[in-house]
């Protein structure tokens, strides 16, 4: 891959007109368009093909599948939008995430949500987790990883900060998708993300791919903006193939 084709932009947007706009503006500088629940949920299913009818570039589908693996199984089976998408997302568990591994079709790559870079260690002890991990995130996202690894997943989304750990134990085999990224030169305020890296240090960490949507979005020039993205990404690449 080029460094451009691993740059993903989200279509969090509400509606296909709005999301024809950006698939038009930035077509020539993205690889991946993502559609989330915004855009899925107020479009439906037909969102898919009109955003991969204007564009060579691949479609995420993130719609972070959760439910017992009966019920996602048939919602994957009804979706014949998926014939369309190169990744989609499903929450980490084992047993859902087999079924859905064996059930979609052969070009569409799962990725496990390990845990959503909007939460950070304190709020992980509230929702339950145990101490040791919730004290020490990248545990808890390696230890995702490996049950996704198992279960068949192309790959896994995680922060920047996991990244390099889930290659060490996982290998460069299993695609890493890194979204909260922020790049120094980007104006986002009222951020939800929490555990945060620029395009370089995510790719320099052994990202495979990387979701920027708001310091794009909400740039003067959001074209000039990924073009800045993607040169970090290539920098990224540059050092670590050479260890630096």
């Amino acid at each position: 891959m080029i460094a451009k084709d691993r740059l993903i932009f989200p279509l969090d947007v509400p509606d296909a007109q709005q999301a024809r706009k950006h698939v038009t503006l930035l077509g020539e500088h993205v690889g991946v368009f993502k559609i989330g629940l915004e855009l899925f949920v107020s479009e439906g299913p037909p969102i898919v093909d009109t955003i991969a009818d204007l564009t060579d570039a691949a479609i995420f589908l993130d719609l972070k599948f959760h439910d017992i693996p009966a019920t996602v199984l048939r919602a994957l089976r009804s979706g014949s939008c998926l014939r369309r998408a190169s990744f989609i997302t499903v929450h980490c568990d084992p047993g859902l995430l087999e079924a859905v591994a064996s059930e979609v079709p052969e070009h569409t790559k799962v990725l496990a949500v390990t845990v959503l870079t909007s939460l950070d260690a304190r709020q992980l002890a509230e929702l339950g987790i145990q101490p040791e991990l919730a004290k020490k995130v990248v545990k808890l996202v390696v230890q995702r990883a490996k049950i996704a690894q198992e279960a068949g997943c192309a790959g896994v989304v995680c922060s920047g900060h996991e990244v390099q750990a889930v290659k060490e134990e996982c290998g460069e085999d299993l695609l890493v998708v890194t979204p909260g990224i922020r790049p120094e030169w980007g104006d986002v305020r009222k951020d939800d993300q929490r555990r945060i890296v620029t395009p370089y240090q995510a790719v320099r960490n052994g990202a495979d791919y990387i979701v920027v949507g708001r310091p794009i979005r909400a740039a003067t020039d959001p074209a000039e903006a990924a073009f800045m993205v993607v040169n970090e990404i290539q920098r990224g690449l540059e050092d670590r193939h050479q260890g630096i």
